[in-house]
């Protein structure tokens, strides 16, 4: 019998498939995602984005191609998000955390 997979490793899939653009790496091996936590029962997922560099001049997409790949995943119920390392931190983690993003 197979082991079933947590919320938690289903999250990490879906963000291997998120790429930067400007490396064509992974957010996960550029190491954009800090202190992943998962509530398996309700469904909140917090995280850490750190764009590649205070002036990241993909830090917006970025962010909200990660919220839609996490939302994408079944059993996410909300996301909270923190942006950290960059220019407009506070703005950013504003803006990505509201429902329309």
């Amino acid at each position: 019998m197979p082991l079933e997979t947590t919320l938690r490793e289903k999250i990490l899939l879906k963000l291997v498939e998120v790429i930067d653009p400007e490396t064509g790496v992974d957010v996960l091996r550029m190491r954009l995602i800090e202190g992943l936590t998962v509530d398996e029962e309700t469904g909140l997922v917090k995280y850490c984005f750190r764009p590649s560099s205070p002036l990241c001049p993909l830090a917006v997409s970025l962010a909200t191609e990660i919220k839609h790949a996490v939302a994408a995943v079944p059993g996410v119920k909300q996301q909270q998000i923190e942006v950290t390392n960059y220019i407009k931190a506070a703005e950013l983690t504003e803006l990505i955390n509201q429902d329309d993003v």
